[in-house]
């Protein structure tokens, strides 16, 4: 059985306090979906915030002072968020795991359905580890490091990944109520601009 999930590249807390966060466990990435405790939920909003925590510069507003407002200014302002991570996928029957690579971004999950309508390559990074996913005629090759000649690997059709990647899209749909919630009790103030943001980010529709 081959299962895909959405992950988030996860890192330590580092006394974070600005909201209650779990720690990262052992596999170095997050799945997201409906599942999370809160404070997963609150690790996840973290990450994602991270990611876009950068000094703003042209036209955007200048970064506020206050520390949650500040956290926050690159997931709330940018034009184009990025997210560190994307899609990790397992074959439980041969134990083989194809992981994002360094340049992968979670924002980017549906460009995964180019192997599902044609023909392509797909990298996701550069070494140490150069993951690829690469459909041929009717199979698609998911290379867990291109760089080696004897990688492991997944093969699966393109009915198959479609099915996956829309099993995806159910994930990031849940996360996303999920931390609606969880921001109605954490980020009163910013709930509605959080989650014009991770639907942006998750590449989801917006919120009715």
């Amino acid at each position: 059985m081959i299962v895909a999930q959405p992950v988030l590249e996860t890192h330590p807390s580092d006394g974070f306090g600005l909201w209650p966060v779990a720690e990262p466990g052992p596999s170095g990435f997050l799945a997201l979906d409906g599942t999370l405790a809160p404070a997963e939920v609150g690790a996840a909003v973290m990450y994602l915030a991270a990611c876009n925590d950068i000094d703003p510069d042209g036209d955007r507003p200048p970064r506020p002072a206050d520390p949650l407002a500040s956290f926050l200014h690159g997931l709330l302002t940018f034009d184009t968020l990025f997210a560190s991570g994307g899609l990790r996928v397992t074959d439980r029957a041969t134990g083989v795991t194809f992981l994002p690579g360094c340049c992968d971004g979670i924002e980017d999950w549906r460009g995964w359905y180019r192997l599902v309508t044609g023909d392509g390559l797909l990298g996701f990074g550069h070494a140490p580890v150069t993951p690829t996913a690469e459909r041929v005629g009717g199979t698609i090759r998911l290379t867990v490091d291109a760089e080696r000649s004897d990688s492991p690997f997944i093969e699966l059709t393109p009915p198959a990944l479609r099915d996956l990647l829309a099993g995806a899209e159910r994930d990031l749909t849940a996360f996303r109520v999920l931390a609606d919630d969880w921001a109605s009790v954490h980020l009163p103030a910013h709930r509605a601009l959080v989650g014009t943001a991770l639907a942006r980010v998750l590449d989801l529709p917006a919120q009715p």
